[in-house]
C-alpha cells in the first residue's frame, strides 16, 4: 500500500490529498448534487485506503435536521401552501408594476426566508417577466437580481439547510470555541445583513441596461411578427387560481412552526431539560427541537390539509432538499477526514494568517461554495476548519453571506431558469461566460452582506 511507503502527513502527501479533494469537487459538480456526493465518496475512499487516514465523522445531526425540514416543506408544497404564498406575492407585484425592480427581489428573498429554499423562485420568474414587459421595463433589471436575492434569502431563513447547518456546527464545536450561537442570534445578524445586500443590489439594478423601447437588439427582434406576438401574449399568472381552505391552513401551520423554532431557540427555559450523556443535564439541543417541530408540522399538514401523500416525495422541494442532503453527506465526510487528520499542521501553518486576515475565511468560503454549488455544503466543509483554526465564531456568523458564491458562473438551476423565462433575451450569459447578468448583483449582495454582517456581529454577539 502507498500508505506504508509515503507518510500521509508529509508535504507531498498533503498536496496530493488536496488535489484529490479539488478534483472530486470539480468533477462532482458536473453531475449535480447527487453526483457531487457520489464523487466525493471516491475522494474519501482514496484518502482512507491509499493514505491510511482515519475516516472523519459524517454530519449525521445536520443531515437529519435537513431531512425533517424538507419533509415538512415538501408536504406544504403538495398541500398547495407554497402556491398560496406565491399568489400573495404576485398580487403585491402586480399592484405596483412600476416598482418591479425593487419589489421582485424583496419578494423572492422573503419567500426563501419563509420556505427555507431558493427553489420557490421558479414560479415567480414568468410573473416578474410579464409585469416588466407590460410596463416597458427591461426584464433583466428585476429578474437577475430576483434570482440572486432568492439565494441570498437562504442566509436569512430560520429553516434553511444552510442556517441549520451553521447553528449545528457552532453547537457541535462549542467545546472548542467556548461559545455557540442559537438560530435567533445568528438571524439577528444574518437577516439585516442579507436584506442590506439585496436592497443595494436592487437599487443598482434600477439603471442597468437600456429600456426596451431604446434597446436596438430588442427592437430588431420585435420586427419579427412571431416574436412580437409572443411578447404581446398574456403571461403566466396565479391570480385566477382558487385554492382550497386546506392550502391556507397548511400555510398557517408552517408559519407557526417557523415561529416556534425561533422562540424555542431564543428562550432556553422553554425547552425540556435532558441528560447530556455525561451525567449532567442541559436544555434540549436545537437540532432535536427543529427536527421535532418540523416533523409535527409536516404531520399536521398531512392530517388536516389533504395533500396527496404519494406525491410528496416527487415535489420539487423534496427532490432539491434530498439532493442537498446527499451533497452535504459526501462533501462534508470527505473534507472532515482530511482536516481532522491535518488540523494541527494546518493550525500551525494557517492559524496566524486567519487571525491577521479573517476576511481570508470569507474568500475561501465563497470559492468553495462555487465549487460545490451549495451554501450548506460549503459551510459544513469550511466553517469547522475556521473555528478550529481560531477564528472568532462571531466572525463566522458575520461572514455567513459569503457562503453564496455559486452566482460567479451562471450554472446554477435558478439562474439558468431565469434566463430561460426571459423571452426578451435581456437576461443573458455574455460572450466570455463570466460577464453574465447575475455577476454584479451577486457580488454587491455578498460583499454588502459580509460588511454589514461583520459590523453587526461585533456589536450584537
Amino acid at each position: 500500500m502507498l500508505a506504508s511507503v509515503l507518510d500521509p502527513t508529509s508535504g507531498l502527501a498533503i498536496t496530493i490529498q488536496i488535489l484529490i479533494i479539488l478534483f472530486a469537487l470539480l468533477l462532482g459538480t458536473r453531475f449535480g448534487g447527487i453526483g457531487l456526493g457520489l464523487i466525493s465518496g471516491i475522494g474519501l475512499m482514496l484518502m482512507v485506503f491509499l493514505f491510511g487516514l482515519t475516516p472523519g465523522e459524517p454530519p449525521v445531526s445536520v443531515m437529519l435536521t435537513i431531512i425533517a425540514v424538507i419533509g415538512c416543506a415538501s408536504t406544504l408544497q403538495q398541500a398547495k401552501g407554497l402556491d398560496v404564498m406565491m399568489q400573495f406575492a404576485e398580487k403585491l407585484l402586480r399592484a405596483h408594476p412600476e416598482r418591479i425592480t425593487i419589489l421582485a427581489p424583496l419578494t423572492t428573498w422573503f419567500l426563501t426566508v419563509l420556505c427555507g429554499t431558493g427553489h420557490v423562485v421558479y414560479t415567480m420568474f414568468p410573473i416578474i417577466e410579464d409585469i416588466a414587459v407590460k410596463k416597458g421595463i427591461r426584464p433583466e433589471r428585476p429578474m437577475a437580481v430576483a434570482s440572486t436575492s432568492s439565494q441570498m434569502g437562504i442566509t436569512a431563513s430560520p429553516v434553511s439547510v444552510a442556517t441549520v447547518s451553521l447553528a449545528s456546527i457552532l453547537a457541535e464545536n462549542a467545546g472548542v470555541i467556548d461559545k455557540a450561537y442559537s438560530i435567533p442570534q445568528i438571524l439577528m445578524v444574518a437577516i439585516p445583513a442579507s436584506l442590506a445586500g439585496v436592497i443595494l443590489a436592487a437599487l443598482w439594478s434600477l439603471r442597468r441596461g437600456k429600456d426596451l423601447d431604446k434597446d436596438p437588439v430588442f427592437q430588431e427582434h420585435m420586427q419579427d411578427p412571431e416574436f412580437r406576438a409572443a411578447m404581446e401574449a398574456s403571461g403566466e399568472s396565479l391570480l385566477d387560481k382558487v385554492f382550497p381552505t386546506s392550502a391556507f391552513r397548511a400555510v398557517w401551520i408552517f408559519l407557526i412552526a417557523i415561529a416556534s423554532v425561533v422562540v424555542l431557540g431564543a428562550f432556553e427555559a422553554l425547552r425540556p431539560i435532558v441528560s447530556d450523556g455525561e451525567g449532567g443535564m442541559e436544555p434540549l439541543s436545537m437540532n432535536l427541537v427543529i427536527q421535532m417541530v418540523m416533523l409535527v408540522a409536516g404531520a399536521l399538514i398531512l392530517l388536516f390539509c389533504n395533500p396527496d401523500p404519494k406525491k410528496i416525495a416527487s415535489t420539487p422541494v423534496f427532490k432539491a432538499g434530498m439532493t442537498a442532503v446527499f451533497s452535504v453527506f459526501g462533501v462534508a465526510w470527505m473534507a472532515d477526514t482530511f482536516f481532522q487528520t491535518h488540523i494541527d499542521a494546518l493550525e500551525g501553518a494557517l492559524g496566524g494568517v486567519v487571525q491577521a486576515a479573517p476576511w481570508a475565511y470569507a474568500v475561501v468560503l465563497l470559492i468553495v461554495s462555487k465549487l460545490v454549488n451549495s451554501q450548506a455544503a460549503a459551510l459544513v466543509a469550511i466553517a469547522p476548519i475556521g473555528l478550529q483554526l481560531g477564528i472568532d465564531p462571531a466572525i463566522i456568523v458575520g461572514f455567513y453571506g459569503a457562503a453564496y458564491g455559486y452566482f460567479i458562473l451562471p450554472t446554477y438551476p435558478s439562474d439558468l431558469a431565469c434566463i430561460g423565462f426571459d423571452r426578451t433575451g435581456t437576461t443573458h450569459i455574455g460572450k466570455f461566460v463570466i460577464n453574465h447578468s447575475f455577476i454584479i448583483p451577486g457580488f454587491i449582495s455578498v460583499i454588502t452582506s459580509c460588511v454589514v454582517g461583520s459590523l453587526l456581529a461585533q456589536v450584537l454577539l
